[in-house]
């Protein structure tokens, strides 16, 4: 595990697990990445061949979905237990291409949780955007 702190962002690489129909988990190079220039959001980043890919969600659904299954549409999160009965948090990853169920350990992602709300608390995701810039910025467009 490799994590990378600064004073604007977080970013803590994790091994997850692909998790096929039959049940049958793949070892997963992956990050997450939280940062305050976009405090809604949290990406993870999969580290596959061809190219990288990357999912940005609401950081609610992570937050929400470590405790219970929640989301609607491209993302779902919900706690369950491994094969082997290790507590995970499973993602539920919907894209026009298909669908993907990865799985990561609790432990792991709490760590990188308490890290977030430790930079950005809830509800205060706000206090770091200006409204009337982003505003300006769309309409100026």
């Amino acid at each position: 595990m490799q994590k990378e702190v600064t004073s604007q962002a977080i970013t803590e690489a994790m091994q997850m697990e692909f998790v096929d129909t039959e049940g049958t988990s793949t070892p997963l190079q992956a990050s997450f990445e939280y940062t305050t220039a976009d405090p809604y959001a949290v990406s993870i980043l999969f580290k596959g061949e061809p190219v990288p890919v990357r999912w940005t969600f609401a950081r609610d659904l992570l937050i929400e979905g470590f405790y219970e299954p929640t989301g609607d549409g491209d993302v779902h999160v919900w706690p369950c237990l491994s094969a082997e009965g290790r507590a995970v948090v499973i993602l539920e990853l919907n894209s026009p291409s298909g669908e993907v169920l990865i799985q990561v350990s609790s432990r792991t992602l709490s760590d990188f949780i308490r890290q977030m709300l430790a930079k950005v608390a809830l509800g205060a995701e706000a206090d770091l955007i200006d409204f009337d810039d982003e505003i300006a910025e769309l309409l100026s467009a």
